[in-house]
């Protein structure tokens, strides 16, 4: 099965730079693996937006990230991942990382994303993940003790909503999943 019998029109367009090959998870509604190759930077993150784009139009909501293959990606690149995320929560979706290089992992933390993204070890945590997100409560999420994301510090929140950080003072909020978000 190729990309375009699962996201017609998937591989219209393509750039050396980074490849992208899908794989739908059958067990999980609006599942989608895209195993990513090469890099994101500045010059192909478009490229990468508009191909991630169509699988979310697609209807493909919950995204797994295979990051094995990606050895390295530019603010502008983790921007992207920011913006599916955006798109598919307020449709019930979210997206998980797998097999993140440690590299690129440490842009991640030193942009302060690490903590948005739901970062797993294999595919069968993500898929798990996913199963769970369905059958899961807010009851199961709060209270809920996290880091803030720009100054490290141990912070409590007992429900989803806006809060401002006592050490550094930067407004976060929390979704009623739990997930931590500037704002």
């Amino acid at each position: 099965m190729n990309n375009n019998d699962i996201v017609p029109g998937f591989d219209d367009e393509k750039d050396d730079s980074l490849k992208i090959r899908l794989q739908k998870i059958d067990s999980v509604e609006g599942c989608l693996v895209l195993y990513l190759t090469g890099y994101i930077d500045t010059y192909n993150s478009n490229f990468f937006q508009k191909r991630v784009t169509r699988a979310i139009d697609a209807g493909f909501i919950k995204l797994i990230f295979s990051c094995a293959g990606l050895n390295y990606v530019s603010s502008t690149g983790i921007g992207s991942f920011t913006a599916f995320l955006k798109s598919v929560k307020p449709r019930g979706g979210d997206l998980v990382l797998l097999e993140i290089q440690p590299k690129v992992y440490e842009v991640f933390q030193l942009l302060g994303f690490s903590q948005f993204f739901n970062i797993k070890d294999n595919l069968n945590d993500a898929v798990d993940f996913f199963n769970q997100k369905g059958q899961a409560g807010a009851s199961d999420v709060f209270p809920k003790i996290f880091q803030c994301p720009i100054c490290s510090k141990r912070l409590k929140a007992t429900r989803s909503g806006r809060f401002r950080c006592s050490e550094c003072k930067t407004i976060l909020a929390i979704d009623p999943a739990g997930q931590v978000f500037l704002g």
